[in-house]
């Protein structure tokens, strides 16, 4: 039998007592490891957490966490080689793809490491500016409200999907870890000996206080049971799950907190004042192609729907098609791949399924399924090649807005005119990123702000940045990550603001003197 992972618990290595699920080369078909968390004490787990970790972390400045944070990296960097070589036999990601997981993972916590720095000395943050409740003018002494943000004295459980298993736990962990409070991630199964090493990696090196950072592999099943009044859930994953989680009597009954990012069907727009030969153009096609092959679309951020003038429908067709049948798709261990696997033989299905679903209301415009895959077995391996569909009729076409295809899939859409686009973009229902290509910076700029109530993050490319601009799914801590309706209505990351989930706000009403001396402090 293949070994089985260690779960982290209690401030100690734990082992399962069950034989352990499988986790597989979703390439070559061969088991790599087992995890399971069977048997685990996971009420104890959770309060050696709260009690041990948390005070531990409680009693650092944010400075001092800073440094912690920065510890970190050392040792992730230290480890960079290994991990890469688990991404590519778990995940199936050539190394570009391992590069944005990994390396955006570690980016992250380094970004965190610098801005907790800056947050300085003190154990708790200011919001605002005091509020005057009352003033004695004779004495010259006023009563007021100063609001303060302090860390929840309780644990952020953090339920990741299976497309980052670094990136997704670092970009939420470091931001909990710097406010003060200790993680318990359960990873995506499928992928889980990433995180799960990285984990390890962390607590062995021992930059960390005992039950400040734990991680639990296999089943999830108790744990939603295990949060109390100031724990803290986030939650990256389908809309079914997240129903559950919100369900769950910790939400309803003791109002744990709850961040969700959920399904997106996400959009890049090119706006009317671009045609087929210019910047602008040229721009949404290197995008749409890239948000296609990075990690075979297997991105919470990637393009799902591209929308271009009803004139250039065809010619976006032939651009797009000529880029993405020049991609080189297969094993990730040949050099000349530039686009990898799905992670698993049931994501390979569910993908294949959606796409079928899409396929009853829109056309195919270039079929992957005839590319030539590179050094592998189509029987055993879970490959596939990027599908363009087109919506010719938008408005008639109800599932192109509402199914999300977690794969290498798009569907260019036709609009009429700038109003008939923002109809159809809305109609996405809240999604977590738009892109929008124009050559006017004044109507994109409009375009932008039209759209922003529906997204949690909007990407404009006009042509001044269209060598230095970061990605259309790119997620960088500097900007919030979440989005609005279907997308799960959550806020992560935007630099300060990502620690305002692992800190409760609460009103001081104090003389001024003392809300001086508060900010002073500071």
């Amino acid at each position: 039998m293949t070994e089985l992972l260690s779960n982290y618990l209690g401030g100690t290595c734990v082992m399962g007592s069950g034989a352990g699920t499988p986790l597989f080369d979703p390439v070559l078909g061969n088991e790599l490891v087992r995890v399971d968390a069977t048997g685990l004490d996971l009420a104890a787990g959770f309060d050696f957490a709260r009690s041990q970790g948390g005070q531990a972390l409680r009693a650092m400045t944010y400075r001092e966490r800073a440094a912690m944070l920065g510890a970190i990296v050392k040792v992730l960097q230290a480890n960079r080689d290994a991990y890469y070589d688990i991404a590519m036999q778990n995940s199936g990601t050539v190394k570009n793809d391992s590069a944005v997981d990994i390396d955006g993972g570690i980016y992250t916590l380094g970004y965190y490491a610098k801005m907790g720095e800056s947050l300085g000395d003190q154990k708790y943050l200011l919001d605002d500016e005091p509020a005057t409740l009352g003033r004695d003018k004779e004495k010259g002494v006023a009563f007021v409200s100063q609001h303060i943000l302090t860390p929840t004295h309780g644990v952020a459980l953090l339920i990741n999907a299976f497309n980052f298993p670094s990136w997704g736990l670092w970009e939420k962990a470091a931001p909990a870890l710097l406010s003060g409070v200790p993680v318990i991630v359960k990873p995506g199964t499928s992928t889980a000996w990433l995180t799960q090493r990285m984990v390890r990696d962390v607590v062995e090196a021992g930059v960390l206080p005992a039950g400040a950072l734990s991680v639990i592999c296999g089943s999830s099943a108790g744990l939603m049971d295990q949060l109390k009044a100031f724990d803290v859930v986030s939650f990256t994953g389908s809309a079914d799950t997240a129903k559950i989680i919100r369900s769950h009597p910790a939400v309803t009954e003791r109002s744990v907190r709850v961040n969700i990012e959920a399904d997106s069907v996400n959009s890049a727009w090119l706006l009317p004042d671009a045609d087929a030969s210019s910047d602008s153009f040229k721009s949404l096609v290197r995008e749409v192609v890239n948000e296609m092959r990075v990690k075979s679309g297997q991105k919470c951020t990637a393009i799902r729907r591209i929308f271009v003038p009803e004139a250039i429908y065809n010619v976006a067709s032939e651009a797009i098609f000529a880029k993405l049948a020049a991609i080189a798709v297969g094993n990730p261990r040949s050099e000349s791949v530039k686009m990898g696997s799905l992670v698993s033989r049931a994501q390979f299905n569910t993908v294949l399924l959606g796409l079928a679903h899409l396929k009853t209301q829109a056309e195919t415009l270039f079929d992957g399924s005839t590319l030539a895959l590179v050094d592998v077995d189509p029987a055993v391996a879970c490959v596939m090649a990027p599908t363009l569909l087109g919506a010719r009729d938008p408005d008639g076409n109800s599932l192109v807005h509402n199914v999300e295809v977690f794969g290498p899939v798009a569907t260019l859409i036709p609009y009429k005119d700038l109003a008939h686009a923002k109809a159809l973009i809305a109609r996405g229902e809240g999604s977590l990123v738009a892109s929008v290509y124009s050559g006017n910076s004044e109507m994109a700029s409009q375009a932008a702000l039209d759209i922003a109530f529906a997204h949690g993050r909007v990407h404009v490319i006009t042509p001044d940045v269209a060598q230095i601009h970061t990605g259309h799914g790119n997620v960088m801590p500097q900007t919030l990550h979440g989005g609005p309706g279907r997308a799960g209505g959550g806020e992560e990351l935007g630099g300060k603001r990502g620690l305002a989930f692992y800190h409760r706000r609460s009103g001081l009403q104090v003389s001024q003197s003392i809300a001086q001396a508060l900010k002073v402090s500071t």
